[in-house]
């Protein structure tokens, strides 16, 4: 990069989060520069035809509660500037081996229904949530400093999410169809079940489906990034996309650059202006296992045991607490479960521009260990069989996502995790290290805003809005 002329702020990185920086201090009057190594804006909210022409599979992320959900995207006029947010009648559907399904209805009441005779111990842990959601998501969206704004509410929750999933589940329900389900939703942690704090992804995956709910962008994943790039384009925001940053000596002047960018990024592109001390505990950084990913064409919907799962763009595929436990535990051991828990979406349901007239794409992932290079397609096949019979005579063709094929994709994809670094405690937290402010590091001039920040992974955009918020503060007072 030989330019020279100088902005106020540059952002490297445009994922969600460095998108969100950028619009962040362009909306405080800022000149801000985007730098991106891509050819495209969008991180993990990129769209491509992967398969077959015309078939539009979403690379990374897919189903979106967290971003309906986003106070800052909620600050934003997104629709304007071409993102259509498309809701399912019901946000994830849990099938089993026998019996229906159990669906995450968009109402407590309805969901509560399909449970049983757990069906009143779900009412009960869901319902005060539900009511205190406007307060208390801000809150959970957000870093341990500043104190929340409704530290009774967030108390609350903690009280139950600082269990770990596992015993969640034995000490709310009885029967296998309840404490499967809440398994399906805490698995999104990518974690042990067993786990401290793997109760607070179920209680907040349930909490957004019967609040916000799970949609998906018409178009693809990449019209969110479009909608943000606009959004910044229409604030005097620029972005160069195609310019990887090999030391920050490569930018032009400024008063501040704020890094889209994991520990492992950071440590090559900065650490020359970094203390030893705050180096080594970014090289002490803990990154999750990996996600393999099958992304497929297909000649027809998905033909599901219980039809009922087309009610929903997001279904969880594993049954019950203890096959799913047990497939959570083994990346962390080093090994693939043979039944692994799969996450599916079939997008094209409800946004038929995904596909040509009368054809469907899925996309589907599972945990394995960080850097695998073993091949899970064929039992994420399995799993989808399993549920579906005949699945695979529908199936016109399938792309494969290796672990080492998402770090090639987006280098913030270290041995594959795509969620930017482990959420075990503590660092779920204090991430990417123990500080009080964790987007500002020792550097005055120079912030973290990507998702190994507090909240963390997912399509929100928070990271970057709050290391932009401390941006502000410090480099521009």
């Amino acid at each position: 990069m030989t330019e020279t002329r100088s902005r106020d702020a540059i952002v490297v990185g445009a994922g969600p989060n460095g998108l969100a920086a950028a619009i962040t201090l362009a909306r405080a009057g800022r000149s801000v520069l985007l730098v991106e190594a891509a050819a495209t804006v969008g991180g993990g909210t990129r769209s491509a035809e992967l398969t077959r022409p015309g078939f539009v599979h979403d690379f990374c992320s897919a189903i979106h509660p967290l971003g309906v959900a986003s106070p800052f995207f909620k600050s934003l006029s997104l629709r304007e500037h071409g993102l259509e947010w498309l809701f399912p009648e019901a946000a994830a559907a849990h099938p089993f081996d026998d019996g229906p399904a159990v669906i995450l209805e968009r109402s407590v009441e309805a969901t509560a229904r399909g449970l049983g005779t757990d069906g009143a111990a779900y009412r009960e842990a869901m319902t005060p949530l539900v009511e205190a959601a406007d307060r208390l998501l801000p809150d959970l969206l957000a870093p341990l400093w500043p104190p929340p704004r409704h530290p009774l509410l967030v108390a609350r929750f903690g009280g139950r999410a600082i269990a770990s999933a596992r015993r969640a589940a034995l000490r709310l329900f009885r029967g296998e169809r309840a404490r499967g389900f809440f398994a399906g939703l805490a698995a999104h942690s990518v974690l042990p079940l067993e786990s401290a704090f793997t109760a607070s992804f179920g209680y907040l995956f349930a909490l957004l489906g019967h609040t916000s709910g799970w949609p998906v962008a018409r178009g693809g994943s990449q019209r969110i990034a479009d909608a943000l790039a606009s959004c910044l384009r229409s604030l005097g925001g620029e972005i160069e996309t195609g310019r990887r940053v090999a030391s920050l000596d490569d930018l032009p002047p400024c008063r501040a650059v704020l890094l889209d960018l994991t520990p492992r990024q950071i440590l090559r592109i900065a650490g020359a202006r970094l203390p030893a001390r705050y180096r080594r505990a970014l090289d002490g950084y803990r990154y999750g296992p990996a996600a393999f990913k099958l992304d497929m064409a297909l000649a027809a919907p998905i033909p599901w045991k219980d039809p009922t799962c087309a009610r929903a763009a997001t279904v969880h595929l594993g049954a019950t607490l203890d096959e799913i436990s047990a497939s959570e535990r083994a990346p962390h051991a080093g090994q693939v479960a043979e039944r692994p828990y799969v996450i599916l979406a079939q997008q094209s349901l409800f946004d038929p521009s995904r596909a040509p007239s009368g054809r469907h794409t899925a996309w589907a992932y599972c945990h394995v260990p960080h850097g695998s290079t073993i091949d899970a397609a064929g039992r994420i096949e399995a799993q989808i069989e399993r549920f579906a019979p005949g699945f695979r005579d529908v199936v016109l063709a399938r792309h494969v996502t290796t672990p080492a094929a998402f770090a090639l994709y987006d280098e913030n994809y270290v041995g594959g995790d795509i969620a930017g670094g482990s959420a075990a405690f503590p660092q779920l937290f204090f991430r990417p290290t123990f500080r009080l402010v964790p987007y500002a590091t020792p550097d005055p001039g120079l912030f973290i805003c990507s998702s190994s920040t507090p909240p963390g992974a997912g399509v929100h955009g928070m990271c970057g809005y709050l290391a932009a918020r401390v941006a502000l503060a410090r480099a521009f007072r």
